[in-house]
């Protein structure tokens, strides 16, 4: 239901599949373990480890959404797989769906979430020939992306630029080949067009933003609330309108009367019609999501019947007589390995020339994924909201970080002498 997120995948690992059934004993997976893997010795294959995973145990609000600590034997990559330690994730609308039971292409719970990662190659398995143990990777599945461990096949996986951080690299991947994909496959953006941008200052949003700066020329209008203007403009919305206080098609009008080249559509419903009636003759409208559904931490079916009821109803004699074009895209749908390993190479050649960068809006551990999620479903987000496997210590509470930066402070200048280590015994305490 939302085309911007979810990359399709092969089937999931078994152990992805059934995060709450007990764990294969470490001497079973250690029989299990292919001759080709590249992992560490027997003895370090035999021993117990914990994996901490964010599992949706069922369909609903927030709560359903659990951490998990689950005790297992390391897994194995089976041929064409690697095994990567997950250091940060990214968090998708799609999740938001699937957690409401929205998300067709999420298997049923219980069921590891996630779909986006990076992190570092511990293993391979047999076949793999261009990647190895210590490779910084992308690494993309249909769900079971939100734990530290995850074994997924090696063709999902991009080497990272060395200048990339691991949150760049989680945040990357679903937004920027969903805004590639939709401008310059389907759109075929040239120099002079201009694009109707909705939820500008969501990941997807920033991303179409940026990927429109790489051609001459084109405007963006770009949707978003009124505190979000000044970011978006900074990044490349020519002219941000903001949706809550005035009727954005009328204002798009006001500066460009026969309307825009390209819009891009994820909300569905009257905002679809709305998308239709500014297309310039030739343009193109892409639908890629129904935001207006989700109006709830649950399931709202009379906004999903409203969105419906709706929706845009054409006949193609319209839309020949119109000289229009409407399409659809949705990234989980998407089958094509060449196109989809062609449009994350360009991807990263784009951020290594410094065209485009992910805006990471905020960083939350897995035992934050509560207010995570909040904080996009509420459109607080201007970019990407990452996810952190590592464990959380009390102590990077915002107020104990600054009461330890006030601390030695007042260390520092009242005994001067002992610098150095009231400095060492903050680090400590923030750590």
């Amino acid at each position: 239901m939302s085309g911007e997120e979810a990359p399709t995948q092969q089937q999931q690992p078994e152990q992805e599949k059934t995060p709450d059934e007990p764990p294969p004993s470490a001497a079973a997976a250690a029989a299990e373990a292919p001759q080709g893997d590249s992992g560490s010795g027997a003895a370090a294959e035999e021993k117990p480890l914990t994996c901490r995973a964010l599992v949706l145990i069922g369909h609903g609000g927030y709560d359903k959404v659990k951490l998990q600590v689950k005790t297992q034997g390391k897994p194995q990559p089976k041929a064409g797989e690697v095994l990567v330690r997950v250091k940060a994730c990214g968090l998708n609308f799609a999740e938001l769906l699937g957690r409401q039971g929205l998300y067709e292409l999420l298997p049923a719970p219980p069921v590891t979430m996630g779909m986006e990662g990076s992190g570092v190659i511990e293993a391979v398995g047999e076949d793999v020939k261009d990647r190895k143990v210590g490779d910084r990777v992308i690494a993309l599945s249909r769900s079971g992306m939100w734990q530290e461990l995850v074994v997924v096949p090696a063709e999902r996986t991009f080497v990272m630029p060395d200048e990339m951080s691991f949150e760049e690299g989680a945040a990357l991947p679903v937004n920027y080949m969903t805004a590639y994909m939709m401008l310059f496959e389907l759109a075929n953006l040239r120099p002079g067009k201009s694009v109707l941008i909705h939820m500008a200052a969501g990941g997807v949003g920033i991303a179409a933003t940026q990927l429109c700066q790489t051609v001459q020329d084109v405007t963006v209008f770009g949707t978003a609330s009124a505190s979000k203007h000044e970011t978006i403009a900074q990044g490349g919305v020519t002219h941000p309108i903001d949706y809550r206080t005035k009727d954005y098609v009328e204002e798009i009008r006001k500066i460009s009367p026969k309307g825009v080249d390209i819009v891009l559509d994820p909300l569905g419903g009257s905002d679809t019609q709305k998308g239709f009636s500014l297309l310039k003759p030739m343009g193109m409208l892409i639908v890629f999501g129904a935001a207006n559904c989700v109006t709830g931490q649950k399931k709202n079916l009379l906004a999903m019947a409203k969105t419906w009821y709706n929706q845009l109803s054409l006949n193609t004699l319209k839309l020949m007589q119109a000289n229009k074009a409407v399409c659809g895209f949705h990234l989980g749908y998407v089958t094509d390995e060449q196109l989809f390993s062609r449009t994350m190479m360009k991807l990263l050649e784009l951020y290594r020339q410094g065209k485009i960068k992910p805006h990471i809006d905020s960083r939350y551990h897995f035992e934050e994924v509560t207010d995570a999620m909040k904080r996009m479903h509420e459109r607080q987000n201007i970019g990407k909201v990452i996810l952190l496997p590592e464990p959380k210590k009390e102590e990077e509470k915002p107020k104990s970080n600054a009461e330890a930066g006030e601390n030695a402070e007042k260390n520092e200048a009242a005994v001067s002498e002992k610098k150095e280590e009231a400095t060492e015994e903050v680090k400590a305490e923030k750590d």
